[in-house]
């Protein structure tokens, strides 16, 4: 089940928040190693929110690697086409029983443009531009940039920043709550 959160809604963080946690306990995060993939590319607008969403967690990494948790794709290395494949393979090799949280812009209908979907099951990065990459993910979280449908590469490279931004910030606010923030995961404090 795909679920939808208007960030411009006052409760969607928090909805988002709360049903991010229940799919983390679904699948024992607390015993297990978390990845998150953050996939796109820096050289399209629409096609730049996994790195960012990366980036702006990036900033938390010390913290994030304390937990056990792993971040891959980021504005300074960004996990794209080329490199997807290998890093997936990467990811099983040295995390094979991890946690994947799969982050990625997507495109869809009018009524959903700038909203954000959660759900359990794998990412297919690069449906919407017709690309056939491999599926990653145990949970998937994607931003809506822009309208699904002919000249989908195209649509990606003219999505406004702005929105791109705005959904970056919902999903990398909502992770850090549900990961970091101790109220939330009290099972996962280890002692250094």
């Amino acid at each position: 089940m795909i679920q939808y959160f208007n960030p411009g809604e006052r409760q969607a963080l928090f909805d988002f928040t709360g049903s991010l946690q229940e799919l983390l306990a679904k699948h024992h995060y607390t015993t297990r190693e978390i990845v998150l993939i953050c996939i796109g590319s820096d050289r399209a607008t629409g096609d730049c929110l996994g790195p960012i969403v990366g980036h702006k967690l990036g900033i938390h990494e010390r913290h994030f690697e304390k937990q056990g948790f792993h971040l891959y794709g980021t504005l300074e290395k960004p996990i794209h086409a080329k490199n997807l494949e290998a890093t997936v393979k990467f990811i099983q090799l040295y995390h094979p029983d991890a946690l994947v949280i799969a982050i990625d812009a997507s495109l869809g209908i009018a009524a959903h443009v700038g909203y954000i979907t959660l759900g359990e099951g794998s990412l297919c990065p690069g449906v919407g531009v017709d690309k056939d990459l491999p599926s990653v993910g145990d949970i998937f979280i994607t931003g809506i940039v822009n309208l699904s449908g002919f000249g989908g590469q195209m649509l990606l490279q003219t999505t406004h920043l702005n929105l791109v931004m705005q959904l970056a910030d919902f999903i990398a606010l909502g992770i850090y709550r549900c990961l970091l923030r101790s109220e939330f995961r009290p099972a996962l404090q280890r002692a250094e």
